[in-house]
């Protein structure tokens, strides 16, 4: 056999460990997470809530995120609406601007963008606050005295993000539509009671309804992805810091897939 050939064969062979190993390591992370979820939604089902807890993480999570999530909001509204009739402006069509405006809000742009804003804001915020007491041993003191850190430390943050999100989501659907309505009324002489009308008309139920599902999952992505990156966080400030990007990467990644597919769904159900 040519050295050329055997190189290749060394070369393939070590494309498929790497290709091995990556998989492994996605499975292995698919699988804690989908435990840590399992045993989060057990515990929240089978014990008492701490209320004060919840209500302090929905605080942090919700109350801190809003206005964030409405300048997001209302800016992502105006632009859209001002691409919108740039285009449909050819067509004799600026009108249909606030059709596209409330569709796409209600459908996509406003539970995804919220999911994102939240993500990177309170999903860092999360992984850095359980990493620090993972690297600090305060998870395993209170271990030793026989708390549990998932009933005590993720359920009121996964309650709290999985309502919050929901909630910001509505939040911005009407100020992303806001938005669209403050450009069409302005800067492209539609009629107030006109583009009010379109945006009514060209909405239905299942366009709101189906957004706001997304964000309920969303709100679960973001609180789990970001707790267990926290929890298993090592390694110091350097693992502090690392958990917190990779809780960041992964729940945006998470949350465009889960879109897709629930978009998908969507489509072909109703």
């Amino acid at each position: 056999m040519r050295l050329s050939n055997i190189r290749k064969s060394i070369g393939f062979v070590h494309w498929l460990d790497k290709l091995g190993a990556s998989s492994l390591h996605f499975f292995h992370e698919a699988g804690a997470l989908s435990i840590l979820l399992a045993r989060t939604v057990y515990a929240l089902l089978s014990g008492r809530l701490r209320w004060a807890h919840v209500l302090d993480q929905m605080n942090k999570i919700g109350v801190t995120s809003f206005p964030l999530v409405c300048m997001t909001s209302l800016f992502t509204g105006m632009v859209l609406a001002l691409q919108s009739a740039y285009q449909l402006r050819y067509f004799q069509a600026v009108p249909v601007t606030a059709d596209l405006v409330g569709l796409s809000v209600t459908r996509e742009l406003g539970p995804v963008l919220t999911a994102m804003v939240v993500a990177g804001r309170v999903g860092a915020g999360i992984t850095a606050e359980l990493g620090t007491m993972k690297v600090t041993e305060q998870i395993d003191a209170l271990s030793s005295l026989g708390v549990d850190p998932i009933r005590y430390l993720v359920v009121p943050r996964f309650l709290a993000s999985f309502v919050m999100l929901f909630i910001l989501a509505i939040y911005a659907d009407f100020i992303g539509i806001f938005g669209g309505y403050v450009v069409g009324v302005l800067k492209l002489d539609i009629a107030s009671h006109l583009y009010v009308k379109r945006t009514v008309e060209a909405m239905v139920f299942k366009d709101i309804y189906t957004g706001l599902i997304k964000a309920f999952f969303f709100g679960v992505i973001i609180a789990t992805v970001g707790c267990y990156h926290g929890l298993n966080a090592g390694g110091g400030a350097e693992g502090v810091g690392r958990a917190t990007t990779m809780s960041v990467v992964t729940s945006l990644i998470l949350i465009i897939a889960f879109d897709c597919f629930f978009t998908a769904v969507f489509y072909f159900m109703f």
